[in-house]
């Protein structure tokens, strides 16, 4: 079961995006188990989490061990509604929404602006604007070709079936400041 979450989700945590590994992950029940008996079986109710912080203080926890047993309104794994649509990020490492619901779910029960989770944010996403900016050599701007290239590379799994970890906020970064640009 470990292995095909896993894989779906690309070996990221399905709330922060996170690297995880079969040894190092939890078993997330989208629903909660304990109010959701008939689903805790139910695959479409399944998602592979990190472990969120366990053991530290409830303020440091993110993820599945932040939330226990509360509810969230988007399941991230739902095809049908693709909760990146609800999410932002800003440049500075943080994950919103407009939505209050869910920037509530976010911040109180997720818990996914933790400074450690907002400082690798913005790390991975400094990591892209250097390798864009060594591309552009003495040019004024980021080669198009190229920032395309990058958002292919952070929405398409690698040949170790992996995704890129915090993908989702690259690929909005990327989309939202070159937005005229792609699609001309």
């Amino acid at each position: 079961m470990r292995e095909f979450l896993l894989e779906e989700q690309g070996y990221i945590c399905c709330y922060c995006m996170q690297r995880i590994s079969a040894e190092r992950m939890k078993i997330e029940h989208w629903k909660p188990q304990s109010q959701y008996t008939k689903l805790q079986l139910d695959y479409r109710n399944l998602l592979a989490a990190c472990e969120g912080n366990e053991g530290n203080p409830r303020q440091l926890q993110h993820c599945d061990t932040r939330k226990g047993d509360k509810e969230i309104i988007i399941n991230p794994a739902d095809s049908q509604k693709n909760c990146e649509q609800y999410l932002k990020y800003s440049s500075n490492g943080r994950i919103y929404s407009d939505d209050p619901i869910i920037d509530n779910d976010l911040n109180n029960i997720l818990n996914l602006n933790t400074q450690t989770l907002i400082n690798n944010r913005k790390k991975a996403l400094n990591t892209v604007i250097q390798e864009l900016t060594r591309i552009k050599g003495k040019k004024a701007v980021w080669p198009i070709q190229a920032v395309y290239q990058k958002i292919q590379a952070y929405e398409t799994k690698e040949k170790c079936k992996k995704y890129k970890p915090y993908c989702q906020m690259i690929v909005h970064f990327l989309n939202k400041r070159f937005r005229k640009e792609l699609i001309s």
